[in-house]
């Protein structure tokens, strides 16, 4: 078949600028073109060309970050090219799905659901009803994300399918880079002063959605019992952007006065950030929001890391509490946070089971082989 995947407006793929849609894309890709020949429109990077075609991928970039001038671009490509296409899947974006059927009227859709678009204010509901009866499958990245569509458009349900993300296994696998993580693990602590200390770490946008203020307040009650501890946020206000907004100045303002260690990386380019799992000790995922489902759940899995997450959105659908990681049940409480942080901080042995069993699960069940499979499944197989 020929397939067009149309990627968000807002970064580029390959995944240059980071971005979870954009990893995820990546790590399907080889995949897919295996089997069918595969256009990506994405939005344009100065690193990147115009257009492209690399391992027998064809990429087409245009100016985006605006929804409507990417849209523009979008439709014009597939007034001149649309008929080509068997299949078009749209990710994160139903509000182009009437425009994309209009332009390619015999094409078979499919629309990927990586976060809560279809809530009112994001889309019209007329709009949402002719983008769910045009798609002949929605794939979310989680089941809370299929609840969320169907309690407002319970015709979706027969369209829904649950495709969990994925994480290259073995590029954070600490067992296989053993010389590279003790490097690794030397350097970044040498760099900031924390040698000698467990590392509760936190890899995120920092937003207030994602919780890393919560977090840092955690650190108040967790010095009591774990002083040895530091706290280590890796991440910025937003992909490749490293400026300041009044919510980064927040967390740094409570970090400067937090009794323990906190250290504020800012942006780590994507090609590293396997590093900064390799220094963590204990990883803790502490949304405030109904998170869709981190991704950055199964790369701590992927890096043997116990997890501590929160009760918010998907999350809680890759964590077994007990096993592989905790569930905090009131993610708005530091003292939750730091006491199921505390817990694997206290007991070495316990650390090693969940990230032995997070490990397993990494490998047996998120790796993008398996993904790509499941879309292929999708393309393949009609309703």
């Amino acid at each position: 078949m020929k397939v067009l995947l149309i990627v968000t407006e807002k970064l580029p793929v390959p995944a240059v600028r980071g971005g979870a849609i954009q990893t995820y894309i990546d790590g399907v890709l080889p995949y897919l073109a295996r089997v069918h020949d595969v256009t990506v429109l994405g939005v344009a990077d100065p690193e990147l060309d115009a257009d492209e075609t690399v391992e027998n991928v064809r990429y087409v970039r245009f100016p985006g970050k605006i929804f409507g001038v990417y849209e523009k671009h979008v439709l014009t490509f597939l007034a001149k090219a649309g008929s080509s296409f068997d299949l078009i899947h749209i990710f994160n974006r139903p509000r182009l799905v009437q425009g994309v059927r209009q332009k390619a009227p015999q094409a078979r859709i499919i629309l990927s659901m990586h976060n809560d678009m279809f809530l009112p204010g994001k889309i019209s509901h007329d709009e949402a009803d002719t983008a769910i009866q045009a798609c002949e499958r929605i794939v979310t990245v989680s089941d809370y994300v299929g609840r969320r569509i169907v309690q407002d458009y319970p015709q979706a349900q027969p369209r829904l399918r649950t495709i969990y993300s994925g994480v290259d296994v073995q590029r954070y696998n600490p067992r296989r880079h053993r010389d590279q993580v003790k490097q690794a693990r030397r350097e970044l602590k040498g760099l900031y002063g924390i040698e000698g200390r467990s590392v509760v770490l936190f890899v995120g946008r920092l937003s207030p959605k994602k919780g890393a203020d919560v977090l840092v307040r955690s650190m108040w009650y967790l010095a009591q019992a774990h002083p040895e501890a530091a706290l280590v946020l890796v991440g910025g206000r937003w992909y490749s952007d490293n400026e300041m907004s009044d919510y980064v100045a927040y967390v740094k303002a409570l970090a400067d006065r937090c009794p323990l260690p906190v250290v504020t990386t800012g942006f780590v380019a994507a090609d590293e950030i396997h590093r900064w799992f390799w220094l963590g000790d204990v990883f803790v995922c502490p949304s405030q929001w109904e998170e869709p489902l981190a991704r950055v759940h199964y790369e701590a899995m992927a890096a043997r890391l116990p997890i501590v997450t929160t009760a918010r959105g998907g999350n809680p659908e890759v964590i077994a509490h007990g096993e592989n990681g905790f569930i905090v049940k009131r993610p708005e409480d530091p003292r939750a946070m730091a006491k199921a942080v505390g817990r694997l901080l206290a007991s070495p042995s316990l650390r090693r089971k969940m990230g032995r069993n997070g490990r397993r699960l990494a490998k047996s069940r998120y790796r993008w082989r398996r993904v790509a499979q499941e879309i292929l499944d999708v393309w393949e197989n009609t309703p």
